[in-house]
């Protein structure tokens, strides 16, 4: 099948009409039955956009589920490893959920939209899963990626961007808080999320209404640098937000076929999200074991020496080359905002501890020509980039 054969038969978003029209390098993938773009003129300006301006990303693709019922907080708090008794209405949390040996199978957004009334978004689908989880519930599981269309709207002048649009309200819109507005007789609900560490919004509405909402948001930020940005652009600013992605630092433990490939929370640096004071949720007793007894593996940060970035590459505790490895990077980059060579990895405990200095084994190609160097790397503890902006209520013109 060529690709001109798999580009019809992918679905296209909503959007799809506005981004052709931006589109100078015809460079598209799949995502989950849907026609993505890796970028559309330049994945280095549409990085910057997201660090200098405002970057647009069609977030339809995106998994949507939405859980309704008398039953729909217990239901997603037996689901998930967190409390979602402290998320209000009105709130999103971040959350992950665990198969019965305490692996994730993914993790994702939960929007607590109304009493009774949630919206999951993941990267996987999951419908299986959830339906399962539901037995002996007073529930319904809808999968509703085809009916919610969504952008991300991200960057130092997102707030300045909506303002121009005249949606009230929304300076006064907390990190994780959501709202809903009218838009032309439609509802836009717009959550103050993202997946770039930076000042940013998520913008959610009907189909129909997609084409006119795109066009209300780039004629309020035409002078605010706006952009649409791909997923190369918006994979860099998640790496330097130390943000985890599906397939990368983790596989979904529902998928994998080899036993000792999957990841719990606790070794994905995730164990704020496990509540133990909870009484049941999918996954507790091995999680509470794991915790007892001291976990396998360890999710790292690393700052590292030079500027040629480590993807893929082994983690060794000593520069020599006869040594085992201890673990391996799962996403890298050199970061252009933060001047820093940077990377996520993950390496077998008790290696790891913040401040430790370990060595990356880093292949580069110049010419024609495949160099190796060790480079040694520092165990950091914090996102690689965390502006102020990010958290300022009202986050103030810029």
């Amino acid at each position: 099948m060529s690709n001109a054969e798999v580009e019809q038969r992918m679905l296209r978003s909503p959007f799809y009409p506005r981004q052709a029209e931006l589109d100078m390098l015809s460079a598209w993938h799949g995502w989950k039955g849907y026609q993505a773009a890796d970028a559309f003129y330049c994945e280095d300006m549409e990085y910057f956009a997201i660090r200098n301006s405002t970057g647009v990303f069609d977030l339809t693709p995106m998994t949507k589920y939405r859980i309704t019922g008398t039953d729909a907080l217990e239901y997603m708090d037996r689901l998930v490893t967190r409390d979602m008794r402290k998320v209000q209405p009105g709130r999103v949390a971040y959350a992950v959920w665990c198969d019965d040996q305490g692996q994730v199978i993914d993790d994702g957004t939960i929007f607590h939209l109304r009493d009774n009334e949630y919206r999951l978004c993941s990267q996987e689908r999951h419908l299986d899963w959830l339906t399962a989880a539901a037995i002996g519930f007073d529930v319904a599981v809808t999968e509703e990626t085809a009916d919610v269309a969504g952008l991300a709207v991200q960057g130092p002048t997102s707030f300045s961007v909506l303002s121009n649009m005249g949606i009230k309200g929304i300076g006064e819109l907390k990190p994780f808080g959501l709202m809903h507005a009218d838009f032309r007789g439609s509802e836009l609900m717009i959550s103050r999320t993202g997946f770039t560490g930076d000042l940013g919004y998520e913008l959610w509405i009907e189909p129909g209404k997609a084409i006119d909402l795109w066009d209300a948001l780039f004629e309020a930020g035409k002078l605010h640098g706006i952009r649409a940005i791909g997923t190369h652009a918006l994979n860099l600013a998640r790496i330097e937000a130390g943000y985890l992605q599906a397939g990368n630092e983790f596989l979904p433990a529902d998928l994998t076929v080899r036993p000792g490939r999957t990841r719990s929370p606790l070794e994905l640096g995730l164990e704020w999200l496990v509540d133990f004071k909870k009484p049941n949720f999918n996954g507790r007793r091995a999680l509470a074991e794991e915790k007892r007894r001291g976990s396998r593996w360890r999710l790292v940060k690393l700052d590292i020496e030079g500027n040629k970035a480590a993807h893929n590459s082994y983690i060794f505790a000593k520069a020599k080359r006869n040594r085992a490895a201890i673990g391996f990077v799962t996403s890298a980059a050199w970061s252009p905002v933060c001047k820093q060579n940077i990377a996520i990895g993950t390496v077998r405990a008790p290696h790891g501890a913040v401040g430790d200095s370990v060595w990356v084994e880093v292949y580069y190609q110049r010419e024609m020509h495949w160099s190796r160097v060790m480079a040694r790397a520092t165990v950091v503890d914090k996102p690689f980039w965390f502006p102020p902006r990010r958290g300022a209520t009202p986050p103030g013109p810029y």
